[in-house]
C-alpha cells in the first residue's frame, strides 16, 4: 500500500513486558488512578495517533489458558476498560478511544448502550475491541456456562474446538446486535418541539427483531443515536475464526505478523475471508501489531529486554513479534510491513513509562519523515481519522426506500 499508515497504541499495565512493573514502580502503584491512564493518553494525543485500545478481561491476567498460573510476582487485576476509556474521552481531545469487552460473559445491549455512551462523551471517538473469553475459569467467575477446559495443548480436542468456533459465532453475532441498536434510532429521532410537547419521533426508533443462538433482542436502545453512527467494533485475530468475526462484523482487525511476508499472506487471507462472507461494509483495517523495546542503540535496546527478562524469570514471550533496537530500525519494519499491505501498526510498549516517550519524541517524527504518518488529524471523529464515511440509519434507508 501507499500513503499514511494508521497508528495506534494498546495498552495494558505499566507495559506489555511483565516485569515492567519492577522497572516503574512509581507507576505499579498508581494503576487504578485515572490520572495515570490519562497521561499515557494524552502522550499518545501528542504523537498523532489515531486511536489507542485499552485491554480486559474478565478473569485476572494470565500468562496462559486456563486457570491463572499462582505467581505474584505479576500485575494481577484491572479497572474497566470502558468506564476507564470514558474517564479520559473529556480530557482529550483527537484520539480514538478503544476499550476491550469480553463477548462471551456480556450481554450485547449492555454493550451498545456503554460504547454510544462513550461517543457521546468524547464526542465521536469511541470504539470497541471485542475479545471472546473461552476458559474455563472466566466463566465459573461468571457462573452461566461450563465450557470445557481449554489450554494450548487440548485444541485439536473437538469439544474444545467447537467452544472456540461458538465464542467466535457469539461475538459475530454480538457485533451485529450492536450495529443494528446503533442504527434504532435515526439520526433526527429527537425533535424537541416544545409547543407540541414532543421530544422524540417514535416513528424514528425501531425495533431491531434480533432473533439467533445466543441472543434475542428486541430494541430499540435506550440511547440516541451516536455521532459516529457506528461507533469502531476491532478484533484481535490470530487466524480463521478471528478473522471472519473481523470481516464480518469489524471495522478494524489487529494481526500478529512474524516478518512482511507473514503480514502479507494475513492480509491476503483476510481479503478473501471478505469476499466470501459478501462484505458491504468498506474494507476492514488491518493493523499489526509489534511488542517494542526501543534504545538509543540496538544493544541499549537489547540489554533493556535482556534485564527485563531476568527480572520476569525467562524470556518474554508474546503472541507478536517482541522487537528490540533504535527508533530508525522500528520504522524500516513499519515500512516493510505497509509495503506488504498493512493498514497500519498496534504498538505494545514494553514498558510504558521507557518506550512510549520514545514511541512519540523518536518514533512517529521518523515516520512523519517517511511519509508514513500524517502530522495532524484528518478529522475530529475516530471514523474520520480511519478515512471510514459516517453510516446512515439502516432503518431510515430502508424506509426512504
Amino acid at each position: 500500500m501507499t500513503g499514511y499508515l494508521h497508528t495506534a497504541l494498546a495498552l495494558d499495565g505499566v507495559g506489555w513486558h511483565p516485569a515492567a512493573w519492577r522497572r516503574d514502580a512509581d507507576n505499579a502503584r498508581r494503576l487504578h488512578h485515572a490520572d495515570y491512564w490519562l497521561s499515557l493518553a494524552q502522550l499518545a494525543e501528542r504523537g498523532h495517533l489515531d486511536l489507542l485500545t485499552i485491554d480486559d478481561t474478565l478473569a485476572l491476567q494470565s500468562e496462559s489458558y486456563g486457570t491463572p498460573v499462582p505467581r505474584t510476582d505479576r500485575v494481577r487485576g484491572r479497572i474497566d476498560a470502558v468506564l476507564l476509556a470514558s474517564r479520559i474521552a473529556p480530557l482529550t481531545s483527537h484520539i480514538g478511544l478503544v476499550p476491550t469487552v469480553v463477548t462471551t460473559h456480556t450481554e450485547p445491549f449492555h454493550v451498545a448502550k456503554a460504547i454510544a455512551t462513550l461517543d457521546f462523551v468524547s464526542s465521536g471517538r469511541a470504539g470497541v475491541r471485542l475479545k471472546v473469553g473461552v476458559s474455563r475459569h472466566e466463566a465459573r467467575l461468571v457462573g452461566r456456562r461450563e465450557p470445557p477446559e481449554v489450554t494450548l495443548d487440548r485444541l485439536d480436542d473437538p469439544d474444545v474446538k467447537k467452544a472456540v468456533v461458538d465464542a467466535f459465532n457469539e461475538a459475530a453475532d454480538a457485533a451485529e446486535v450492536l450495529h443494528r441498536l446503533w442504527d434504532s434510532w435515526e439520526d433526527d429521532a429527537e425533535i424537541r418541539d416544545v409547543p407540541t410537547g414532543r421530544f422524540v419521533d417514535r416513528d424514528k426508533l425501531h425495533y431491531i427483531d434480533f432473533s439467533g443462538e445466543w441472543f434475542s433482542v428486541k430494541g430499540p436502545l435506550t440511547v440516541p443515536r451516536p455521532p459516529q453512527g457506528q461507533p469502531i467494533i476491532s478484533v484481535l485475530g490470530h487466524g480463521a475464526d478471528p478473522y471472519r468475526l473481523g470481516a464480518l462484523g469489524s471495522d478494524i482487525v489487529y494481526v500478529t505478523p512474524r516478518d512482511a511476508e507473514h503480514a502479507l499472506g494475513i492480509v491476503d487471507e483476510i481479503r478473501w475471508i471478505e469476499e466470501s462472507v459478501h462484505r458491504i461494509a468498506p474494507r476492514t483495517r488491518v493493523l499489526g501489531d509489534v511488542l517494542v523495546v526501543l534504545g538509543d542503540t540496538e544493544h541499549e535496546a537489547r540489554t533493556r529486554l535482556a534485564e527485563l527478562d531476568e527480572l520476569a524469570g525467562e524470556p518474554l514471550r508474546s503472541d507478536a513479534l517482541v522487537f528490540a533496537g533504535t527508533a530508525d530500525q522500528l520504522a524500516d519494519l513499519v515500512g516493510g510491513w505497509s509495503t506488504a499491505g498493512l493498514d497500519g501498526i498496534r504498538f505494545r510498549p514494553a514498558t510504558n513509562a521507557e518506550d512510549l516517550p520514545r514511541l512519540v519524541q523518536d518514533v512517529v517524527p521518523e515516520l512523519q519523515r517517511r511519509g508514513l504518518q500524517r502530522e495532524g488529524y484528518a478529522g475530529t471523529t475516530l471514523r474520520e481519522n480511519l478515512g471510514l464515511a459516517r453510516p446512515s440509519s439502516r432503518y431510515a434507508v430502508k424506509e426512504a426506500s
